[in-house]
């Protein structure tokens, strides 16, 4: 099958990257300066991303609210023009078919991003579901409107600095905006997937985005691959649809709410509206066997996805991600730590383990046929108190 290619292909060769098959996409894994240092970029100045390979579909029409009402797992009559939500499309089981973002820049549309992987998948569902509805218009505008994300501590002076018309949404997590730059009309999402709180994803007319992409990297943002976007989300405790939503390294469904994430895509409020698997999720919010945890590894060893845990001696659950991530050696307390310039790295992952054991309970790895020493953690990245990101050590 022959690899599809973005808009920003050119740009990507031209700045070193090293192009991988991903989802049936030519995408860079990283560039010439590696993915540690990709990593470290975003953490402290910005980094640039290319995820124009997701899928973006478009609803509007009379009928749009109810359709995505009884599709997704957060509420759509709960999103504001101007602010975008976390949400999920479910299977009758509980489990996920994907996870997504809503997007609300105008009152009458609605734009719906999802995992590239399932573009296809996600668009024959939806399509499906739309057959009984009337006045809901769903297209499909991936190829239309290219899609780049800017996250990181400096990202937003960087962005400022080349805005024509318009303002930045405001400083709150999922606002948006419309702005000109370059002579584009971009619309500007205050989200991203790299747990950074100072961060952007921009929809880009597709002739224009190569320009903006260059305005960027001049302005000093660091070009990220594929590499790094993996270690930024799993630093941040991010879902990955395939490992912490899909199946288990068993083969069985994971509930979606056995991702803690899904607590801020999943709206239950309403005991009026039915929503695809919505039964199935209000039994889990009664137990669930295994939850997703993040977890540090204590001991010598780097454990990847699929590895066994173990707690008090005894099986307890997988890796459902891991890997090495490095990070900023940090100075001072508070709202006045600082990043120095030193550097080290860590191995960390997310487990989906038995729901007895919580953050600060010690668990044990298993790597190349021995146990490493573990601990759940309540995170791994503390990044909330301000511009400064710094690991938790």
């Amino acid at each position: 099958m022959k690899l599809k290619r973005t808009v920003l292909y050119d740009c990507h060769v031209e700045c070193g990257g090293r192009i991988v098959d991903f989802a049936g996409w030519e995408m860079p894994v990283q560039y010439a300066t590696g993915i540690l240092q990709e990593h470290l970029a975003t953490r402290k100045g910005a980094g640039l991303f290319e995820v124009s390979h997701m899928g973006r579909f478009e609803i509007r029409g009379g009928g749009a609210e109810a359709f995505l009402r009884d599709c997704l797992t957060h509420d759509a009559r709960h999103l504001p023009v101007g602010f975008a939500h976390y949400t999920l499309l479910a299977n009758e089981r509980g489990g996920a078919i994907d996870d997504a973002f809503l997007y609300r820049f105008t009152a009458d549309t609605r734009l719906l991003v999802v995992n590239a992987s399932n573009a296809e998948k996600d668009w024959s569902h939806l399509k499906e579901l739309a057959g009984a509805f009337s006045e809901v218009e769903l297209k499909d505008v991936s190829g239309e409107v290219a899609m780049i994300a800017l996250q990181g501590p400096c990202s937003e002076a960087m962005l400022a600095d080349l805005l024509e018309e318009g303002c930045l949404p405001e400083p709150k997590r999922n606002a948006l905006g419309q702005v000109r730059i370059a002579g584009a009309e971009v619309k500007i999402g205050r989200t991203g997937y790299t747990g950074e709180p100072v961060c952007f994803e921009l929809f880009i007319p597709a002739e224009s985005a190569g320009g903006i992409w260059t305005l960027l990297v001049e302005k000093g943002a660091r070009p990220v691959g594929l590499g790094a976007r993996d270690t930024l989300r799993l630093e941040a405790s991010l879902p990955l649809y395939g490992h912490e939503y899909g199946t288990d390294p068993a083969g069985e469904e994971i509930p979606i709410l056995a991702c803690p994430t899904a607590k801020f895509g999943v709206d239950l409020s309403d005991p009026d509206r039915r929503f695809v698997g919505r039964e199935a999720i209000e039994k889990q919010t009664q137990g669930i066997e295994k939850m997703i945890r993040p977890v540090r590894v204590t001991g010598k060893g780097l454990a990847r996805a699929g590895a066994a845990v173990f707690y008090e001696g005894k099986p307890a659950g997988w890796l459902t991600s891991g890997t090495m991530v490095p990070y900023w050696e940090a100075e001072g307390e508070g709202t006045g730590r600082k990043l120095t310039e030193r550097t080290g790295q860590r191995a960390i992952g997310l487990a989906l383990v038995d729901s007895g054991p919580v953050a600060g309970a010690a668990v044990e790895i298993e790597v190349r046929g021995r146990r490493v020493a573990a601990e759940i953690v309540k995170k791994n990245l503390d990044n909330r108190s301000g511009p400064v990101t710094f690991a938790v050590l």
